[in-house]
């Protein structure tokens, strides 16, 4: 068992906590993993920086491969097979902070555009993990949506997925969709200049899956002829040399980090402890991962967005971005991966109790649909 070497990128949640068990556990930043550092290695864990490929792994030792997202764009899975190389990831495990961060983005769009979110239809492109929740979300706030997922609509021949032009003229777009060039359904730049033509001059648009399903060009052409058009970003193209003038052209942009909840990234190092065990057939207990205390909120009014932007604000996220204007150039890419690498504790409204002796029966039913507990108390 301990001969078993492992090398894992520093940004998994308790690596070395977690496989310490299983063999020893080299940290290594994820960008900087390449062919010299799995010299002798048996398993490789990454996030989405790492490009795992034939040119990583050519003669290494490497037999599985863990990563602890969602999104498979950055593995070669068919070079995995062709090796015999076992492959796991950690599929939906960040679902519910992302779909936290769409619900946050759009309460204080609202709140600063002055519009109630129920007045808007919410199109959702891309109904996994990831858009399931977000349905669910808007479900809660009695937000009409309209789904499109030309794959599950195949598999299912539900009639609730419905054409994406008629997800084109929704009030607002968010996406959901996996990165994907050659294949039945390819969404890489799914959203170009034809896409764009069809949308609301004041469509308020989401992008939180990956930065390649957008036609960047397109969009600034967009954004310029349509100034009243909102864009919400937090996946770009080129990352961490992201572009600066589409940056300076978002209402909300973020460096990536949706998914970055704490219990998301704890769910994942579970999943992939367990795929490796599997794999090994060990039969090791799963890991007693550190986990802080559920909080407090305390609110005294009848609103929704009180206890969401309380959870979690994605100003904030929001601010440290903008900054990236005011750095050098040469920098900025360095600023841009330590905003992810030094990102603060976020925890997901499961860990929230929310305390109020005035909510109406509806705004608590809500909340606790959004996944708050929330506790009554008498004067």
């Amino acid at each position: 068992m301990s001969s078993l070497s492992i090398v894992a990128d520093q940004q998994i949640l308790f690596a070395k906590e977690a496989f310490s068990n299983v063999g020893d556990v080299q940290l290594v930043d994820g960008r900087s993993i390449d062919h010299q550092t799995l010299q002798g290695a048996d398993v490789l864990l990454v996030r989405s920086v790492t490009k795992v490929n034939e040119s990583l792994l050519k003669d290494s030792k490497i037999k599985f491969v863990g990563s602890a997202t969602s999104g498979i764009d950055h593995i070669d899975t068919d070079f995995l097979k062709k090796c015999n190389i076992s492959f796991s990831h950690a599929l939906g495990s960040n679902a519910r902070s992302v779909a936290e961060y769409i619900l946050s983005s759009l309460l204080v769009t609202a709140e600063q555009q002055g519009f109630e979110l129920a007045d808007k239809t919410v199109g959702i492109i891309g109904c996994g993990q990831v858009g399931s929740r977000v349905k669910r979300f808007m479900d809660a706030l009695g937000v009409k949506c309209i789904l499109n997922d030309p794959l599950l609509a195949k598999q299912s021949s539900d009639n609730k997925y419905v054409e994406l032009e008629n997800v084109q003229k929704a009030d607002i777009i968010s996406l959901h969709v996996p990165l994907t060039i050659d294949c039945e359904f390819p969404t890489h730049k799914l959203v170009n200049k034809a896409f764009l033509d069809q949308l609301k001059s004041d469509v308020i648009l989401l992008n939180s899956s990956r930065g390649e399903v957008i036609d960047e060009a397109a969009l600034l052409e967009f954004k310029r002829i349509n100034s009243s058009a909102t864009l919400i970003l937090d996946v770009w193209c080129n990352e961490p040399k992201i572009d600066i003038n589409l940056l300076q052209n978002t209402f909300i942009a973020t460096p990536h980090i949706a998914g970055y909840s704490y219990d998301g990234k704890l769910k994942a190092t579970e999943m992939l402890f367990a795929a490796l065990n599997d794999y090994l057939e060990t039969g090791l207990n799963k890991p007693d991962l550190l986990c802080s205390k559920q909080s407090m909120i305390t609110i005294d009014e009848d609103a929704i967005q009180l206890p969401v932007l309380q959870s979690y604000d994605v100003r904030s996220d929001a601010i440290a971005l903008a900054n990236l204007a005011n750095i050098e150039d040469d920098k900025r890419a360095i600023y841009f991966d330590d905003l992810r690498k030094n990102y603060p504790i976020r925890r997901e409204f499961k860990n929230k109790i929310v305390q109020t002796n005035t909510m109406s029966h509806q705004v608590i039913q809500q909340l606790q649909q959004l996944g708050f507990k929330v506790i009554t108390v008498y004067p």
